[in-house]
């Protein structure tokens, strides 16, 4: 076992002696130890993650550094996914990426604040000049936060190659203390036809390990007969943190060959979606965990591999034995290695799969077009990963679209005939898609005529819904009236039940003002110091209008002198 850690060891310092890039060039973004929340590569809700998260102690506003020389290339502020972000190009062909801050640096905060006055919008995106906004190693360019997507405090950091491919950032000689290898959940053996079987079943099986005396893991010897694949759960924890952070490579070998081998140096954004083939999807729709499979389905298309001999699916053969050993490791090469043996042996199979089949049957590679009560589904041309039996129901006005255990690859369209509804309710008709619970989930509603659709990667239970409530906005530090000459911030809770919020704005004495939308707390914020005011008395106005077009004008006065 020893040897076969040596080799493992050997072989993964070699791969990393041959990948060339510049471990001095870049400084770290931040001036704390580097202490991660998430990794790249890590398994993601649809995605690959495509940066590091690091921690910033639980808080928002420290210093982020350009981490070389460059200027900004990019800038783009969302209310959702990375919130406050800034790219930075760099002489040597990197960009790098820093997200979810709080706010700029002087010199870029007042670029953007320009811009979003312009176009009277908290959201923009700009591509400056390269002479416009330039940066030193180690300039400052803001401070960390919470905005968009983010789940607490922490800093999004990414490193891009020339075509904008995400490189792990571990690569540039980012120094994070680690010597704990990660930790195995749950090994699982998949029988990939009906021809094929693991423990006298056809089904998906959990297999059962123990921790050996050196540290690595036995499974109870199996017998099989067929093609199989086997798959894991895991995550790795870094030194100093109990993050449950993604691991970073795999190598699986048969009888001590080379067989099927993957790491999370690089990938492309175009193929991220493709998570959803890798790992086992039903067992993550129904589980909710996230088991890594080590083989390839026919209709995968991921770049990360290394090794992928027969795609990875063993051929057991009557009377052989086998011995399958999986190394799952970390970025600084610890090592968790998981010894399977298997005696080859064709066995009646107990544990059948079932193959449930329904009135449609989908073909992936073409357009799908179907009725459903006063419903219609068009599932373009590659809506879908691979071909199957597509359930799709109708009763009492809610339409089944299959389970939520197929991943959808892009959207599709669904569209309901609300003729019948009455006519003094069809503006206010919207589409939800209902969650486990019977709750509501907004979906985009398009309207046309008397035909309601949505554009969709959801599948589940649908439906159309009345929204006639209106938003509703509450003042939140300050009183109708009340002098507000030391305030620097206003800030005003939205809130909408339904539909969500589509649109606001606010103005003082007529005037546009710039108001940052902080959807986790429904908060409406607005900074005094953007814009000088004339005279004491001022008039303010917010209006909010949600998704259905139902809108709210709070309209009030208060005094404040510069």
């Amino acid at each position: 076992m020893r040897l076969t850690l040596t080799l493992f060891v050997l072989f993964s310092q070699f791969l990393f002696a041959q990948r060339q890039y510049p471990v001095s060039y870049f400084r770290s973004p931040l001036d704390i130890p580097i202490l991660l929340s998430g990794t790249f590569g890590e398994l993601r809700s649809n995605h690959f993650h495509s940066g590091l998260d690091i921690k910033t102690q639980g808080r928002e506003g420290l210093t982020v550094h350009a981490i070389g020389e460059g200027y900004v290339s990019r800038i783009k502020i969302q209310h959702y996914g990375y919130g406050k972000a800034v790219y930075i190009q760099h002489p040597n062909g990197y960009t790098s990426v820093y997200a979810h801050m709080q706010k700029f640096s002087p010199e870029i905060e007042a670029y953007v604040k320009k811009l979003q006055y312009n176009q009277q919008s908290y959201e923009v995106e700009a591509f400056p000049r390269p002479s416009e906004l330039r940066l030193d190693k180690g300039e400052l360019i803001g401070y960390s936060g919470n905005s968009g997507s983010s789940g607490g405090p922490h800093l999004h950091f990414e490193i891009r190659d020339a075509s904008q491919k995400p490189i792990n950032p571990m690569y540039f000689g980012m120094e994070v203390e680690d010597n704990q290898p990660p930790t195995i959940l749950g090994l699982f053996g998949y029988a990939l036809d009906n021809k094929s079987n693991i423990n006298q079943s056809n089904n998906p099986i959990k297999l059962n390990y123990t921790k050996q005396p050196d540290g690595s893991f036995l499974a109870d010897k199996i017998s099989a007969h067929g093609n199989i694949g086997f798959g894991f759960n895991a995550y790795d924890r870094q030194n100093k943190t109990y993050n449950k952070n993604g691991v970073f490579a795999v190598d699986l070998t048969v009888n001590g060959n080379p067989y099927f081998s993957y790491d999370f140096e690089t990938f492309s954004f175009s193929e991220t979606r493709y998570i959803n083939t890798f790992i086992d999807y039903e067992r993550y729709a129904t589980h909710g965990q996230r088991v890594q499979q080590c083989f390839l389905k026919p209709y995968t298309r991921l770049s990360i591999f290394n090794e992928k001999v027969n795609n990875g699916i063993i051929e057991v053969k009557e009377g052989m034995n086998y011995m399958v050993e999986i190394a799952v490791k970390d970025f600084k090469n610890n090592i968790s290695l998981i010894k399977i043996p298997i005696e080859g042996k064709n066995q009646e199979v107990l544990d059948k799969s079932e193959n449930s089949q329904t009135d449609h049957y989908l073909i992936a590679g073409r357009d799908n077009i179907y009725e459903i009560g006063q419903a219609k589904a068009f599932f373009p041309q590659n809506t879908f990963y691979n071909n199957f039996f597509i359930d799709l129901q109708e009763e009492n006005g809610i339409i089944s679209i299959h389970n939520d255990q197929i991943p959808v690859r892009k959207t599709y369209t669904l569209s309901f005939d609300i003729s019948n509804h009455p006519d003094a309710d069809k503006s206010d008709l919207i589409i939800v898609n209902l969650d486990k619970n019977g709750q509501p989930g907004y979906q985009t509603t398009y309207r046309k005529g008397n035909t309601l659709s949505t554009r969709t990667r959801n599948l589940g239970k649908f439906k159309v819904v009345r929204d006639s409530l209106a938003p509703r906005i509450i003042p939140h530090n300050f009183k109708e009236g009340q002098w507000l000459s030391n305030y620097r911030y206003l800030k005003i809770k939205i809130y909408d039940d339904l539909s969500g919020i589509k649109d606001y704005k606010a103005s003082i004495d007529g005037k546009w003002i710039l108001t940052e939308y902080e959807y986790k707390k429904n908060l409406l914020t607005y900074d005094f110091s953007d814009l000088k005011l004339e005279g004491t008395k001022h008039e303010l106005v917010i209006e909010v209008t949600d998704n259905a077009g139902n809108s709210t004008t709070l309209e009030g006065t208060f005094f404040r002198k510069e």
